[in-house]
């Protein structure tokens, strides 16, 4: 007999930032999957194609072990977390997020503590609307010159674009003088 599935829990609690010394970009999510929360790592679904671009843009894919793969973004500048800190979630889509039942992270100390951030990128319009709502109120002049940018989402239920048309836009994004997607040394 098939066991049924084990469903998400429905209160979801995300993670803490990996927070690079010099972080150039931040990178924000909406709030870790069941299968990120499971296995304690951001964007750890199969099917999340966000470790591929993070290949192709800065050698960190998922044929590194994952603090490999941290330390490999940290070495570019770039700083990983969510909009939400917690949040209701009876599955793993954004779409199931209780509107009214969520505690946003400290994005404003974040800020703080990184005066040298130039771009935060968005993963997906549910992390930029969440931001919108709930963090942007309450950062004042924490975003001044700092660049808004809402990519693509990386997530498996976004499957209408191309994954050369994702890189694209997310290349795109992290590009720039002051954001040159550098490689660090193999």
């Amino acid at each position: 007999m098939k066991q049924p599935k084990a469903k998400a829990p429905a209160w979801a609690t995300g993670f803490p930032p990996v927070e690079p010394r010099r972080a150039r970009v931040l990178i924000l999510g909406t709030l870790p999957s069941a299968e990120s929360i499971r296995q304690g790592q951001y964007y750890a679904h199969p099917r999340n194609c966000f470790w591929q671009i993070m290949g192709d843009l800065y050698g960190a894919g998922r044929s590194w072990a994952y603090a490999v793969r941290l330390r490999r973004l940290a070495a570019c500048g770039v700083m990983l977390w969510d909009v939400l800190h917690a949040a209701h979630r009876p599955g793993s889509l954004d779409s199931d997020i209780h509107p009214r039942r969520l505690i946003p992270n400290d994005i404003p100390a974040l800020l703080r503590r990184h005066p040298g951030l130039k771009r935060i990128a968005f993963n997906g319009s549910s992390a930029a609307d969440l931001f919108r709502r709930h963090v942007a109120p309450r950062c004042n002049r924490l975003l001044n010159g700092v660049e808004l940018v809402r990519l693509p989402s990386t997530s498996p239920a976004h499957a209408s674009r191309t994954y050369a048309r994702k890189l694209a836009a997310w290349r795109t994004a992290l590009a720039g003088p002051e954001l040159a997607a550098a490689r660090p040394p193999d």
